[in-house]
């Protein structure tokens, strides 16, 4: 069961997909310069979460240069050559009407691994494994084919749950399998933007900085705690939203702080800061900011009546 913060994170998000909607494709609002850093962003947190040691100047370098990096190893110039032909089939598959397939997801994985281990890219691993960072034990490896296709009917099929849930559980869940020799971090990150993407949301971008956060909240995920994960996974899709918002011209212009709100509501700037952050107004959070249209901000005064606070 869903529990009420990550209700309203949910509320928040089909909020800002609403709003961002009504601009017609996204695609067409946005800047190829946009568009570059959220590729770049995407890259190098990917890789850096998996421990590559490019920095972000010299992952930054390589995608607009192609040169390799000094000292630094050829694996890790071609882990962001690679992740960024692998955004890209990602991006091609979203706009598609199809549906996933488990050999949708070997393909992905085979793309990380081109040239670094051909061999073993997009085939399910025929040993045994651990998980870095993790107590948790994957299955073995005789197990995978069949975790993969009960994975496939579970996750990839038509569900009830929404589309942010239904993705950082297919994400959590592959992790768990472990289905492949290298690489399965990455590879359940870019399916669940593939999910993501699909069902016209926003891609989640996990932070290098937030590396210990992930994995306390894929910790907790283990022993079946998963609304930490949906949260964090939920406020990184919210982060893309945001910036998303920032690079539509004129966008947020049509949005009240609340100190404004607060001018031409009964309620103070102190309590729709509460209301708020407990997701009780359709608020959404640009930088340090929140936010609020002046249509929404009608709509709950007139829910509730003119109250003085």
């Amino acid at each position: 069961m869903l529990s009420d913060q990550v209700k309203k994170i949910l509320a928040r998000i089909d909020e800002g997909k609403r709003l961002l909607g009504a601009h017609g494709p996204l695609v067409d609002s946005l800047s190829p310069e946009l568009h570059e850093q959220l590729l770049f962003d995407w890259i190098y947190n990917s890789n850096a979460l998996e421990g590559n040691t490019l920095t972000a100047k010299e992952t930054l370098l390589v995608l607009q240069k192609g040169e390799t990096i000094g000292r630094k190893s050829v694996v890790e110039y071609l882990e962001v050559i690679n992740h960024r032909e692998a955004i890209g089939f990602v991006e091609e598959f979203a706009e598609d009407k199809g549906q996933i397939q488990e050999r949708d997801i070997c393909e992905i994985n085979r793309m990380l691994l081109a040239q670094i281990d051909a061999k073993s890219g997009g085939c399910y691993r025929d040993s045994d494994g651990e998980v870095t960072d993790s107590s948790h034990s994957p299955p073995g490896a005789s197990q995978v084919p069949e975790l993969m296709a009960e994975f496939t009917r579970q996750h990839l099929g038509n569900s009830e749950a929404h589309p942010v849930c239904q993705a950082a559980l297919a994400f959590f869940s592959l992790v768990a399998i472990q289905p492949f020799a290298k690489c399965n971090g990455p590879t359940a990150l870019l399916l669940m933007n593939l999910m993501l993407m699909k069902e016209g949301y926003f891609p989640a971008i996990i932070l290098k900085n937030d590396r210990q956060k992930y994995y306390t909240c894929l910790a907790k995920a283990y022993k079946g705690q998963l609304n930490d994960l949906i949260i964090f996974v939920a406020r990184a899709v919210e982060r893309t939203i945001y910036l998303y918002m920032e690079a539509i011209p004129g966008m947020t212009e049509r949005f009240l702080s609340l100190t404004e709100a607060a001018i031409i509501s009964p309620y103070s700037r102190e309590y729709l800061n509460v209301l708020a952050r407990r997701g009780a107004i359709p608020a959404f959070k640009l930088r340090r900011n929140w936010l609020i249209s002046p249509e929404a901000l009608d709509v709950y005064v007139a829910s509730r009546g003119w109250i003085s606070i």
